[in-house]
């Protein structure tokens, strides 16, 4: 349903109009930053005191305990003293002629990087920047001003919706850098066009030069994604909302901690973190998608076909959208109307055997077998090991009482997902419309190792020794499905009482 997605201070002007001395130290070596040991204590700081290496790497060793944050700074340490050798040697300040020299030293002779995607959380971090020399926009920056802050270079991070990079300006010079390909320079124009910024001044954090706190908001933002990655929802909402704290005009913090909280069943607080990033850039198809998904869950299709409709005119190639609607449309019986949408999601993802499964399913619920299950088999075709086909091939087989087809695919989805639970009972079920208690009453135990507190199989499973006349587990299971508020016959449950 979901996904989401997303995002030093100024030196005096005679620090960088000179030349370095053969032992001037770093331009870094009285910030009181450098020797913080806890987030909070960076968090206190003037944002002119803070060493965002410092910070961030506190944060490596929260993340990865076998990283040990000292041994980056003294690298860093080393490469900003070869970046200042290399300047001397060429008889250059530290002004924005260094950036050049910066960029030959990191993207060419030591081999730094860009990934294609940001789908490994470790690739925000700056230990393991410097580890791999691979990074995405936000963390290449980090390093970049990292480098900046050393060599006393009036460098600033810059946030856009759904990218960061870095930004020189000396208060006469000023230019943007894309350390994502390679340190080049870009235009305000280009960023502001290629990542859609809202033209409205809303007092965003878009296009503005970042102190480094800010830098740090939108890197906890990021955080709180990996976090999320990584099946961490607590971490992940500490972060974010510390990223919202610091940076309450950072769409992107609102959006994520909104989906953190969604995933809580947080709904209400979910909304209003959405609204509010959609007052900030009511550009972003993915947060009315988001927004979408929460009225969705609280029952308003209406609200939440109104924001899917929204999400697409912003994006008509968001085929997520188009899900989403084809699901608030099925709820409200429209399976017309939630075909056409799933078939546009198509017509974007034609190779995607989710959206099958989920076209499947609607033909399946309108009783159009026959079409459900030629989207089914489409899915297996697209994806072999898709349990999820298997399971509604066996829905479809089910209600045209082919029982041998059926237990056959839930078997197969059962092959690829074991602990499948409504597979399990539903298995155990066709068994037992076979009157083959036996094998119902396996499958029925095994439904209850997962969901202990399923009345309905309890029953179930009372009702299979009751006709193997095995009546005292039937009376257990019985007493027990009574406990969980299952209403028994009381006919059946005399004759079982009289039977021990």
């Amino acid at each position: 349903m979901k996904k989401i997605f997303f995002l030093t201070i100024c030196f005096a002007a005679f620090a960088v109009q000179i030349c370095f001395g053969k032992n001037e130290p770093l331009a870094n070596q009285d910030k009181s930053g450098l020797y913080a040991r806890s987030i909070e204590k960076v968090l206190r700081l003037q944002p002119d005191e803070v060493d965002l290496a410092t910070a961030v790497l506190i944060v490596s060793e929260q993340w990865n305990d076998n990283v040990y944050g000292r041994r980056y700074l003294s690298k860093l340490d080393n490469m900003a003293l070869e970046i200042r050798s290399r300047l001397e040697d060429k008889g250059l300040k530290a002004n924005y002629k260094a950036i050049a020299v910066i960029n030959e030293y990191l993207f060419e002779d030591e081999g730094f990087n860009s990934v294609a995607e940001a789908n490994n959380p470790d690739d925000l971090f700056l230990h393991s920047v410097l580890d791999t020399k691979r990074g995405y926009c936000l963390s290449l920056s980090v390093l970049y001003l990292a480098l900046g802050e050393r060599l006393g270079l009036p460098l600033y991070g810059v946030v856009v919706p759904g990218h960061f990079f870095v930004r020189y300006d000396d208060g006469k010079v000023r230019f943007n850098i894309e350390t994502t390909g390679k340190g080049g320079y870009a235009d305000d124009e280009h960023y502001i066009e290629k990542f859609n910024v809202p033209i409205e001044d809303r007092g965003t954090l878009y296009m503005k030069s970042l102190d480094k706190i800010q830098t740090l908001g939108c890197f906890f933002n990021n955080l709180g994604n990996s976090y999320s990655d990584i099946g961490n929802p607590e971490q992940a909402q500490i972060a974010l909302e510390r990223a919202v704290e610091i940076n309450p005009s950072l769409a992107e913090a609102r959006t994520n901690l909104g989906n953190i909280y969604l995933q809580k069943d947080r709904v209400r607080d979910a909304i209003r973190q959405y609204e509010i990033a959609l007052k900030i850039n009511s550009n972003d198809a993915k947060t009315n998608n988001n927004l979408g998904n929460a009225y969705n869950q609280q029952g308003k299709l209406n609200k939440a076909i109104l924001q899917y409709k929204q999400s697409i005119a912003l994006d008509p190639d968001f085929a997520d959208a188009y899900k989403n609607l084809a699901t608030a449309y099925c709820r409200k019986n429209l399976f017309k109307l939630a075909v056409t949408a799933m078939n546009d999601a198509l017509a974007i993802s034609p190779r995607d055997a989710t959206l099958y499964n989920q076209l499947g399913d609607i033909y399946c619920e309108s009783e159009n077998y026959k079409l459900a299950i030629s989207k089914y088999k489409k899915a297996l075709k697209i994806k072999t090991d898709s349990s999820d086909a298997y399971y509604g091939l066996a829905v479809c087989y089910n209600k045209q009482e082919l029982v041998e087809q059926e237990i056959a695919a839930y078997k197969k989805a059962l092959e690829i997902s074991p602990d499948m639970f409504a597979a399990i009972a539903n298995l155990g079920s066709a068994y037992f419309g076979k009157k083959d208690y036996d094998s119902a009453i396996e499958q029925y135990k095994k439904a209850i190792l997962l969901r202990p507190d399923e009345g309905t199989i309890h029953y179930n499973l009372a009702a299979a020794y009751y006709n193997l006349k095995n009546y005292q587990p039937a009376s257990e299971h019985i007493e027990i499905a009574q406990q969980l508020g299952i209403k028994i016959d009381s006919e059946l449950l005399a004759d079982i009482e009289n039977k021990l």
